[in-house]
């Protein structure tokens, strides 16, 4: 009787190194593109309740956030500035949005004023920024329920 000779099984395993590495790319570009919308805010700005206040229905376009501190100074740009000095920084924010092809019409100003700020502060605010050509704003506030 004549014995075949036995096969030897090759178990074949897949590299995995390739699919590890895209996925830790994967997780250190969401934490970088997370933190970009928690810098835009300052943690000392205690924002006012409103029972009205709710998110935006559709994400804006082109946003810039303006913070109004109980101080009476504006945080922009990583900037804490008098409102009377705004005028370089709005003109940086109009540059960047020419770079890209559009108009200080387009951008949308999101105020985020303390509780304790002045309402006439935020006008003169809205004015300054008026004078460098913005005219879309948003006030943000705390809803009720949070």
């Amino acid at each position: 009787m004549r014995f075949k000779k036995q096969k030897e099984i090759v178990c074949a395993e897949p590299d995995m190194t390739p699919m590890i590495d895209m996925t830790f790319q994967l997780i250190a570009f969401f934490m970088v593109l997370l933190n970009f919308g928690e810098g835009e805010q300052d943690q000392t700005i205690t924002l006012p309740k409103s029972v009205l206040a709710r998110p935006p229905d559709t994400p804006t376009e082109a946003p810039i956030v303006v913070q109004l501190t109980r101080r009476n100074t504006v945080l922009i740009g990583g900037e804490e500035l008098p409102v009377t000095a705004l005028a370089a920084p709005l003109a940086r924010e109009r540059a960047a949005l020419q770079s890209k092809h559009m108009e200080p019409a387009d951008a949308t100003i999101f105020i985020r004023a303390d509780v304790d700020a002045k309402a006439g502060v935020v006008q003169e605010l809205i004015q300054q920024c008026q004078t460098a050509g913005f005219g879309k704003f948003g006030l943000r506030a705390k809803n009720e329920d949070q």
